[in-house]
């Protein structure tokens, strides 16, 4: 691979129709600015630098991405968070101070956790088995400054600011889980039947209790216990 760059080139090009209308083509402007693709999986790099190569991209595969951030004002990293270690790599990007642009890659449907990567610096949410249009349109539009979630990542932002501002306080999600937890279910069975991925479980559990202030598990459900959390709302009617 080559210096990562990014190079999106549009032209305009006027062109007079029979019925005098104008015709535009892309092209004149340029834009550089380095790509990263961060991921545990060589042929999910490869796919994603075959799928942006062709759209005038050319992208690096850097085994230190800190450092290569470093050589540059403005990068735009494609980073899937799969451990914890991604998870710093994401609050040292941000923190660096200068323009670090992260679009979070998360699996499907994982919508907290979508939510938590933006709390934590990303500027874009995109599920892992993005389609090739989304990724060009999310990298496109996050190098020119904006924002791209999934809906249902919105919808869990939203929701927690939302919130009554009582610090602590965990969305209806969070306490379904703690009720699950409560009633002696392991964190495995729990993250089957919510949908999520054992490893995405677990960030999101701990997640929960530093959000509560607690660290651990049974410190969580004596505190849900305390506050009223773990009593089912009663039904419609009574």
């Amino acid at each position: 691979m080559t210096e990562a760059g990014v190079n999106v080139t549009y032209v305009v090009a006027h062109a007079c129709t029979a019925a005098g209308a104008i015709d535009r083509v892309p092209k004149l402007t340029t834009v550089t600015v380095p790509v990263a693709v961060v991921d545990p999986l060589p042929m999910y790099r490869q796919g994603i630098l075959s799928v942006l190569s062709p759209a005038g991209y050319s992208v690096e595969c850097p085994a230190d991405v800190l450092s290569w951030a470093q050589r540059a004002q403005r990068t735009l990293v494609l980073l899937t968070l799969s451990s914890e270690h991604t998870w710093s790599i994401l609050r040292r990007l941000r923190d660096m101070g200068r323009e670090h642009f992260v679009v979070a890659l998360v699996e499907r449907n994982a919508s907290a956790l979508g939510a938590a990567a933006v709390q934590s610096g990303a500027r874009s949410v995109l599920w892992r088995d993005v389609t090739t249009a989304a990724l060009r349109r999310t990298v496109e539009a996050t190098i020119d400054g904006q924002a791209v979630l999934p809906a249902a990542v919105a919808q869990v932002l939203a929701a927690g600011s939302a919130q009554t501002g009582v610090a602590g306080v965990p969305l209806p999600e969070q306490v379904s889980w703690l009720r699950h937890l409560a009633a002696g279910s392991t964190v495995a069975r729990l993250a089957a039947d919510v949908g999520y991925s054992e490893r995405a479980m677990f960030r999101l559990l701990r997640l929960l209790y530093q959000q509560m202030g607690v660290n651990n598990r049974t410190e969580a459900i004596i505190r849900a216990q305390e506050l009223g959390w773990l009593v089912p709302a009663p039904a419609a009617g009574y």
